[in-house]
């Protein structure tokens, strides 16, 4: 007789292979949309520097690779967040097989999307070293850690917003119209210095800001970012979120089988 983790990770498993097929042969061009929409963002705020008379350049790293980072680092924790809203209604099919709970489809998810984005990000490395940027991390430890760090908030992200959007289906609509400002206040295209002072001490409550900022220093050594930057401080939003989102999940785990 197997064992309860035995049965999870059978379960996980069956589901990863679902999402993945689902994530990836959806249609021929799959593949190229997850490349094509970090290529394009960074080609387009190239090209609007050039028209503002911007030189391409940040203090201490190489505008191309500092935007590359950053747009890599937020879209992993914006995807692990907005993929998890459809999670539980996309797979209730599957509930009526008591060993699928509803929060196995959002774990799954964000894990998948975080596989993706690493690919994503280290065939765009590879793409910018061919190129000549010099884009390689300075600390690949603390980049791995930096990396990881963004996934989680994404999880406790998602966790949370999985269960709130199933139960209240305008929360997935509100989240989703958030991402838009939270990216545009997460220093992913716009440098962090460039903000007038009062602005700065605010964005700094953003926990995506800190881990997109940290990965950066960890890939450029030359980098310096606003005061205060910390990952300890993604971990402090991190941790309590995913717990938050697992205790939802447990509370509320019949009435999602039942949407």
């Amino acid at each position: 007789m197997r064992s309860s983790w035995q049965v999870t990770c059978s379960v996980w498993h069956a589901l990863f292979m679902r999402e993945a097929l689902a994530r990836t042969m959806a249609d021929r061009f799959a593949w190229f949309w997850m490349l094509a929409e970090p290529v394009a963002l960074v080609v387009i705020m190239i090209e609007v520097r050039d028209m503002l008379g911007r030189v391409r350049l940040v203090t201490g790293a190489e505008f191309i690779p500092w935007l590359i980072i950053g747009l890599t680092g937020f879209f992993l924790f914006r995807e692990g967040v907005l993929r998890s809203i459809g999670a539980v209604d996309a797979n209730q099919g599957l509930f009526a097989y008591r060993q699928v709970k509803p929060v196995d489809p959002v774990l799954v998810r964000n894990t998948l999307e975080g596989i993706l984005k690493t690919i994503v990000l280290v065939l765009l490395i590879l793409g910018a070293s061919l190129l000549g940027h010099d884009i390689l991390p300075a600390d690949p430890l603390g980049a791995i850690l930096a990396w990881v760090s963004l996934w989680l908030l994404g999880v406790g992200g998602g966790l949370i917003v999985s269960v709130g959007a199933t139960l209240v289906p305008e929360l997935g609509l509100v989240t989703k119209l958030m991402m838009l400002p939270m990216f545009l206040l997460s220093g992913a295209m716009i440098p962090l210095h460039t903000l007038p002072h009062d602005i700065q001490q605010y964005v700094l409550y953003n926990p995506a800001l800190h881990a997109v900022e940290c990965l950066r220093l960890s890939f450029f050594a030359g980098y310096s970012s606003l005061n205060g930057v910390s990952l300890m401080y993604v971990w402090c939003w991190a941790l309590p979120m995913i717990a938050l989102g697992l205790a939802l999940h447990i509370r509320f785990a019949m009435r999602l089988k039942a949407q």
